[in-house]
């Protein structure tokens, strides 16, 4: 199955006294490592948000304008950033059919997504595909959506100014995207120092780690790379 990804890892983290969440640790790595992790096999990754330090060779990283305008438009930042990297320098490579959108929040993430995965691999039906929890709750930035879907999405916010500072369920309203039971915990996220407890998340700061995100250590090991 091929697809790009888009994590988000931006925003004001106002309930976390502005600690980016990418930085929290979990079993010893860091959110967006997790994210990075879960989003593997993607052909291309870009991470959208303020700068995220070192990433690991061939996944981009961009930012939304204005900074701190919502998830709906770091999706845009996000897919534009995807689509300058597939023309640049005359490159011809196809836009892939499916794009991941991940928020960079859920240390167990990588279950869910594996979930959709699986789900999407006899095909896509309708425009996407997202999480939702045991309790019922949908979660959109943990979804698979067809690109070409969601950029039409994105270009008609955009046409009508209602990109910045909206929410994705906005951005996703006009699509067809059906819902998918995951496993339980999988899409639980962090927004308070109490999610962060009960999620056996940790703070971290800037200076106290050092080198790039790590992939899977087989792709490490085999000196692969995404994109």
């Amino acid at each position: 199955m091929e697809f790009d990804a888009v994590i988000l890892a931006g925003g004001r983290s106002s309930r976390l006294g502005g600690a980016p969440k990418s930085r929290l640790v979990s079993g010893g790595r860091t959110l967006l490592e997790l994210s990075l992790q879960a989003a593997h096999g993607a052909g291309t990754i870009v991470v959208v948000g303020p700068d995220p330090g070192p990433l690991p060779a061939g996944v981009l990283t961009c930012r939304e304008e204005p900074p701190f305008a919502g998830p709906a438009a770091a999706i845009g930042a996000g897919l534009g950033a995807l689509a300058a990297h597939r023309s640049a320098g005359g490159m011809d490579r196809p836009t892939p059919a499916l794009t991941l959108v991940l928020a960079c929040d859920m240390p167990r993430v990588t279950a869910a997504v594996t979930a959709l995965r699986e789900a999407l691999e006899t095909g896509l039906e309708g425009d996407g595909v997202l999480a939702v929890s045991a309790d019922g709750r949908r979660q959109p930035l943990a979804g698979f959506y067809g690109t070409a879907a969601l950029q039409r999405s994105v270009a008609e916010a955009a046409r009508r100014g209602a990109l910045e500072n909206a929410s994705v369920s906005a951005l996703l309203a006009s699509l067809d995207v059906r819902g998918l039971g995951v496993p339980p915990g999988s899409t639980d996220d962090v927004d308070t120092w109490d999610d962060a407890a009960a999620l056996g998340v940790s703070g971290q700061g800037p200076d106290e780690r050092s080198g790039a995100p790590r992939l899977n250590p087989t792709l490490e090991e085999n000196g692969e790379e995404p994109g």
